[in-house]
């Protein structure tokens, strides 16, 4: 009874753990688009992914072309059916097509005709279909309700429309033809309410809204919604959201584009960010999991750059306010550089442990514009000189010795991961990833014979412009020798640090004037089988490494090391323990480590505290750090 109960206990938990799919099923303006050739343009549904949490996973099936019953006559709902699976969404989106009733397969009326036989998408027959496009629509959601999906209906988008088109739906099948607008007016005009040549009237527009209404189900007025974000944004700065392409600057449109229906990057972007809101109030369930990105990166065209490097670029130098940056998963293969004038930039990985940002430069390596070697700084893949950096469940690998690295140590050499120079640095859920040099907490280094040094060794705090404070939680972090190291005051707090061979795992070198180094708090030390490993070696004379309620496994009895193959005792190193415990939490005996290390009592191992450590003279603490 009680292995059944335990089965069904870890089947309700899969079932809540499960993402929240949503499908989009709809026309161009939704649809995914080609990159080739630098294609500007993108569907806003190609964009709704870097608007929610990982939780909520965004399947975009919305096609160029396809009208409400099309996209029916083609298979391509029937695509979607299979996959509903109970509480998943379907985004519910046409009108631009189905205005076109010269064609006999795509063009749908508003109202409620008799049905006619169309071809079933589940039986090898014709079946009776309401093919208006009200029919079409309650087709989608009664058949999105019978899987115990929950559709979501949506009107279309404005047309950037402000002259008087008659022609406008034909139009939108001229978009890549560089079509010439006429002298344009003030005011937005209507596209999807059409009088026809015997005088009725087709409201696109209401027939998503009279079907939502008389069925019971959520609806979004994004017609209203993009019509009011472009008619605010008035005529020309209007034209940024649209294909306004001009001639000979784009290889997907050589000869230029003039294209009111069709959103470009930006555009897509902000149809998605205008929206959003309404989405979260029509759709309660899926507000929790909404958010609002300044810029996304994504490899698959879905954000508004390519590279992590070109959106740090984009951020307006010496930003006061949160600037936050959603990479989308990938392998992100640059060198990348965050500049003093790029502060408060919060980098978030859409799934954590996915958005690997990698390089393989290493230390010998010949530069081709200087001729010489790299050297360790050179080889970083990721430098961040800016203060209030955050970075939220990101990778970052130096690679450069995946392919040579062996336990004997042979391989290239010191290839650094990350380098931090910055100050209010925060790292949390990161992995670092590499072998020699993997993390450079490098810090600031002033010159010891200032006077504000000489007056920090006899007990005055360093201004903030002279220190490099940097926060490291619940991170991991890989390498082999020496891979944490630098003069940087760094707290690292609930971090794994693995070893994949024989080394140190730090090699601080905190100046003399420096309360603090690096300080380990209920951190855990793994390594591969059969390493030897020493807690650390000091890379200056003033080296600073405590380790406080650490667990750790295949530790030299002696615990530190002197640098190279000096034994003489570092009078002047700052080395301390407290509460040290192998992974099984057994504590460990202490005794026979070197004699110029100490084991601190509880009221000093108090002291490191974070406040302590990285509060300096503007007492900033990072867990209060939202």
């Amino acid at each position: 009874m009680k292995k059944i109960l335990s089965l069904i206990s870890m089947s309700l938990l899969a079932i809540s753990a499960q993402a929240i799919t949503v499908f989009t099923i709809g026309d161009s303006t939704m649809a995914n688009k080609s990159l080739s050739k630098d294609n500007q343009e993108r569907g806003w549904g190609q964009m709704l992914s870097g608007f929610f949490t990982d939780d909520v996973v965004v399947e975009n099936h919305a096609l160029n072309g396809r009208s409400s019953l099309s996209f029916y006559l083609e298979g391509e709902w029937k695509k979607v059916y299979d996959k509903i699976q109970p509480g998943d969404y379907v985004f519910i989106q046409f009108g631009h097509n189905d205005e076109k009733i010269k064609s006999e397969k795509r063009g749908t009326r508003p109202g409620n005709p008799e049905p006619k036989a169309c071809p079933d998408q589940w039986e090898n027959k014709d079946k009776d279909i309401i093919t208006s496009f009200d029919g079409m629509l309650r087709l989608y959601v009664e058949q999105t309700k019978e899987k115990g999906g929950i559709p979501v209906l949506f009107n279309a988008i404005a047309r950037r429309n402000f002259f008087e088109n008659k022609n406008a739906a034909e139009e939108d099948d001229l978009f890549g033809k560089g079509t010439t607008q006429k002298q344009e007016g003030d005011t937005l005009i209507e596209t999807h309410i059409i009088t026809r040549k015997d005088g009725t009237v087709d409201d696109y527009l209401e027939a998503p809204r009279r079907v939502a209404r008389e069925m019971g189900v959520a609806f979004v007025e994004m017609n209203k919604i993009s019509k009011d974000l472009i008619q605010g944004m008035g005529i020309e700065e209007s034209k940024k959201l649209f294909c306004w392409i001009p001639e000979n600057t784009n290889l997907a449109a050589p000869k230029g584009r003039q294209d009111n229906t069709h959103l470009r990057i930006w555009g897509a972007r902000q149809m998605c960010r205008a929206t959003i809101d309404a989405i979260g109030e029509a759709a309660p369930a899926l507000k929790p999991y909404i958010r609002k990105y300044d810029f996304v990166v994504a490899k698959d065209g879905s954000g508004d750059f390519f590279t992590v490097q070109e959106a740090i670029d984009a951020v307006p130098d010496f930003n006061s306010q949160e600037f936050t940056i959603l990479v989308q998963p990938g392998i992100y293969k640059e060198k990348l550089v965050i500049p003093t004038s790029k502060t408060h930039i919060t980098m978030i990985a859409k799934s954590e442990g996915k958005s690997i940002i990698t390089y393989d430069d290493f230390s010998s390596k010949i530069s081709p514009v200087t001729g010489r070697n790299l050297g360790t700084s050179g080889s970083a893949s990721v430098y961040i000189f800016a203060n209030f950096f955050e970075a939220i469940g990101m990778v970052f690998e130096n690679s450069a010795s995946n392919e040579s690295w062996n336990k004997e140590h042979k391989g290239v050499g010191q290839a650094v991961a990350v380098l931090v120079v910055g100050d209010k640095v925060i790292f949390r859920r990161c992995k670092f990833l590499g072998h020699q040099d993997t993390l450079y907490a490098y810090g600031i280094k002033s010159d010891p014979r200032s006077d504000k040094a000489k007056a920090a060794v006899h007990g005055a705090k360093m201004p903030a412009d002279q220190l490099s404070r940097q926060y490291y939680e619940d991170c991991y972090i890989q390498g082999t020798v020496d891979y944490i190291f630098g003069w940087a005051t760094a707290y690292f707090n609930r971090c794994e640090m693995h070893s994949l061979g024989d080394g140190y795992v730090t090699a601080a070198a905190t100046p003399e004037y420096q309360t603090y180094g690096y300080i380990f708090n209920d951190c855990k030390i793994t390594t591969e089988d059969g390493v030897k490993l020493y807690l650390g070696r000091p890379w200056r004379h003033w080296a600073q490494t405590v380790f406080i309620n650490c667990q750790m496994e295949n530790i030299d009895a002696t615990g530190w090391k002197s640098w190279g193959n000096d034994e003489t005792p570092n009078t002047t190193v700052r080395y301390a323990e407290y509460g040290s415990k192998d992974l099984n939490g057994k504590k460990i005996d202490t005794k026979n480590r070197v004699v110029w290390s100490r084991q601190l009592s509880k009221k000093e191992a108090e002291e490191f505290s974070i406040a302590n450590v990285l509060g300096g003279v503007d007492d900033w603490n990072p867990v209060n750090v939202k």
